[in-house]
């Protein structure tokens, strides 16, 4: 992915991290070099590439348009109604194991948002990494998401159409209940303090905001942060026809270069090793194609010559490599 060029502007003592003139669907950019602490990606929507990401993403489908329907909601009903009666915060929360493409989806629900009512006009997009507002000094934390939300992604909305997401958000929102005073640094709950303020103001101002938050713990994010939701999704491993699905797709991505693997999926060694992916998350199933390329130095060389029961063989291992794990 391309490194970002976005600009930024000196605002009395803040730098705010300023987007680039990207039309929309031409691909976005990652930041580099930009002031403003938490920001790792900026761009404007709709993107090819997060439209890829969210049709690589193999769920139930009822649950994509579960989300993209919240989504949309967000848009189009939030400043047409009382906070108070109807309380839409603008937040959806995407929970599950590690590699179940949560990330991914979030991005790819930004995109997909942004194409069904683009009658609002250009879509922005900001993507935090939380473990860059978190730091040892007393205060700095909170300061750090004070700054972001309410100056950088205040900023932005001012503009139009946003959507935030927050990867990892229990890195940003620890659920205090479960902290200790003495083995946790008060900054921690402060930190969590100032989300939780910032995300009231900003719900409160701006109603073309949408914050699309990932976890792999929720059982580790606030309580409060969890209620303010207005879907909570859970992302789940992958069942039987998936994993089949997942495993396929990922084997015709390969047999794009490598045209004699086309054959794989027909063969019944591949519907075997489909049933050994059940348990397995998304990312692992389709990393288990690159390992069956690695199995034998003649099909490094040339994936031409990689089989299905290779890919059987490599489903095997991770099956007992998650064992062990487990153990």
């Amino acid at each position: 992915m391309r490194k970002s060029s976005l600009d930024d502007e000196q605002n009395g003592e803040n730098r705010i991290a300023k987007f680039p003139q990207i039309a929309p669907g031409s691909g976005g950019s990652r930041s580099g070099g930009v002031d403003a602490v938490g920001v790792l990606d900026s761009r404007m929507l709709p993107d090819q590439e997060f439209m890829s990401q969210w049709d690589a993403v193999i769920i139930d489908p009822g649950q994509k348009d579960r989300l993209l329907s919240q989504a949309i909601l967000n848009f189009t009903l939030r400043e047409k109604v009382n906070r108070s009666n109807l309380p839409l915060h603008g937040l959806i929360v995407l929970h599950g194991p590690p590699g179940t493409g949560k990330t991914s989806l979030a991005r790819g629900l930004a995109s997909r948002t942004a194409e069904a009512i683009g009658r609002l006009g250009h879509f922005r997009y900001i993507e935090v990494e939380p473990h860059a507002l978190t730091g040892a000094a007393l205060g700095k934390s909170q300061r750090a998401v004070r700054d972001l939300l309410g100056q950088t992604v205040a900023e932005q909305a001012e503009r139009g159409p946003l959507i935030v997401l927050l990867d990892e958000v229990e890195t940003l929102a620890a659920d205090r209940g479960r902290m200790s005073m003495d083995a946790n640094p008060i900054d921690v709950h402060r930190a969590t303090d100032a989300v939780l303020a910032q995300l009231d103001q900003l719900a409160s101002k701006y109603p073309h905001l949408l914050f699309i938050a990932t976890s792999n713990f929720t059982r580790a994010v606030d309580g409060a942060f969890l209620s303010r939701a207005d879907l909570i999704e859970n992302i789940g491993l992958p069942g039987a026809d998936a994993c089949s699905a997942i495993l396929r797709s990922a084997v015709e991505e390969l047999a794009r270069s490598f045209p004699a693997t086309g054959r794989i999926p027909q063969d019944a060694d591949f519907m075997r090793a489909a049933k050994h992916c059940v348990g397995l998350d998304g990312r692992r199933i389709r990393k288990l194609v690159i390992s069956a390329c690695a199995l034998r130095k003649q099909t490094a060389i040339d994936p031409n010559g990689l089989t299905a029961a290779d890919i059987l063989q490599a489903a095997k291992q991770a099956q007992e490599e998650l064992k062990s794990i487990k153990e």
